[in-house]
């Protein structure tokens, strides 16, 4: 019965992600010459991208204290955390490819949403092949706050889900 919660659980967080990647190229960003509607969808993309900080934060947060979840409740937490890091990484990328989108000039090489998500995951995983990067100061002050949040957060949030999957794993 735990095994098929467990891929229960497991199959919603891959339906969650995938849900969560096809909203990602699906949603409208294109340059609005309306002022209005141009500054509403940037503060909506910022806005994306502080409640997906706050969420993953969170996660991480409750994984750190002491009093941590066990059995069912553990692989919960484990893959909500996991989805929220995914959540993360999509809003960072989205927010790239608004800012790419309405301010051109602001990356190199960032042209597609796949450019963008490409972008976002080299800089995730700080290994930043050069192909694609910040010129301006919008675009670079983005990815200061990426690179924080990745830092700070992300890779806490993965070494806490590999952790506790490799724990899971040795004690069955």
């Amino acid at each position: 019965m735990a095994d098929l919660s467990l891929r229960r659980t497991r199959r919603r967080a891959v339906a969650a992600c995938l849900l969560m990647l096809v909203g990602y190229f699906l949603v409208p960003v294109e340059a609005d010459p309306n002022g209005l509607r141009l500054v509403l969808r940037s503060a909506g993309t910022l806005v994306l991208v502080a409640v997906v900080a706050f969420l993953v934060t969170g996660q991480v947060r409750r994984q750190l204290v002491r009093d941590q979840p066990t059995g069912r409740d553990a692989d919960r937490a484990l893959t909500r955390l996991a989805v929220a890091l995914v959540a993360g990484l999509l809003a960072f990328a989205l927010g790239d490819y608004v800012v790419a989108n309405t301010r051109p000039g602001e990356f190199a090489g960032l042209r597609t949403r796949v450019d963008a998500l490409y972008f976002a995951l080299a800089t995730l995983t700080t290994v930043g092949y050069g192909d694609v990067h910040a010129q301006g100061q919008i675009a670079r002050v983005a990815v200061c706050a990426q690179m924080v949040f990745s830092i700070g957060v992300v890779a806490t949030g993965a070494s806490i889900v590999v952790k506790q999957m490799t724990r899971r794993s040795a004690r069955r």
